[in-house]
């Protein structure tokens, strides 16, 4: 484990009681001290599943698995002093206010946490700090579990499908928050099959599907090796608009581009290269439905 590793996973291997066919099979990946390392895949290829067992919610795996240089076993229950979690499914007192919800928890920390108050506002929900949680929707109570993770600054932060579910406005508040994490030197787990908040948010991204890793690298990188680099103009032409597409390697001397850029008037043009999704699927040959 080389300096400043803050999770390693060499071999883990898990299968649930019953089933025909494990659920991991054999991951090795390493997530560094203050970066965002994505955990991206289609639902059922095992991301939640490595995340408990990360956390410790999940024993009777094979490999090795160690947060911090500690194995999840060996740290207990104080492993959540420096580790926030905040799952996909909202877990709430229902009959509690918002308010009330983030003191008790915040209760259960021996360190400094952050006020319910500043908490809420964060993700815009101050105006609802004094209402029943079971009167909230189901983006209100995805934001509050995403601050409920942060109230006690923790090191590491594990995040299972933080946009999901939410309107543009509050996901890019979302978005923006985990970023600023970052700066502040959190180290943050992304769970995820949206491949856009990924391709925006991680430093490294792994593919995984069906309890393999398929792919582990930089967004750029992987776009780099398996994207297509191609240009697409929009021409006038007398039967009106055309759209051509040009290798981008070698454009300068592309002699049937620069003929239509000079007989032509041009209506676009405009680099198209690939996303983090169309890498997946060409690495995968999976898509995230």
């Amino acid at each position: 484990m080389h300096q400043g590793s803050m999770i390693r996973v060499q071999d883990l291997r898990f299968s649930y009681p019953g089933s025909p066919e494990p659920t991991l099979k054999g991951l090795d990946f390493e997530v560094v001290d203050g970066e965002i390392f994505g955990f991206l895949g289609p639902s059922g290829a095992g991301k939640s599943t490595t995340q408990n067992v990360l956390v410790g919610l999940l024993g009777g795996y094979s490999g090795a698995v160690e947060l911090m240089g500690r194995s999840p076993a060996a740290w207990g229950s104080d492993l959540f002093e420096d580790v926030g979690v905040a799952f996909e499914a909202p877990s709430h007192f229902e009959r509690l206010t918002a308010a009330e919800n983030l003191r008790y928890f915040g209760g259960l920390y021996r360190g400094q946490v952050e006020s319910p108050e500043r908490l809420l506002e964060l993700v815009n929900l101050e105006p609802a700090a004094d209402q029943l949680v079971s009167h909230f929707s189901k983006g209100m109570k995805r934001r509050l579990t995403f601050v409920r993770s942060l109230m006690h600054h923790p090191r590491l932060l594990f995040l299972d499908e933080p946009t999901s579910g939410l309107d543009p406005a509050n996901a890019r508040r979302i978005k923006d928050l985990i970023l600023e994490r970052r700066e502040a030197g959190t180290t943050i787990f992304l769970t995820t099959h949206d491949m856009a908040a990924a391709e925006e948010l991680c430093d490294w991204v792994a593919f995984l599907v069906d309890g393999e890793l398929r792919a582990l690298d930089a967004p750029e990188r992987l776009k780099d090796q398996y994207g297509e680099r191609k240009v697409v103009v929009e021409l006038d032409l007398a039967g009106g608009v055309e759209e051509k597409q040009y290798e981008l390697d070698g454009l300068g001397q592309n002699e049937t581009f620069l003929n239509d850029i000079r007989t032509h008037r041009v209506h676009r043009i405009h680099s198209q290269e690939s996303t983090l999704e169309d890498v997946f699927l060409k690495v995968t040959g999976r898509s995230l439905g």
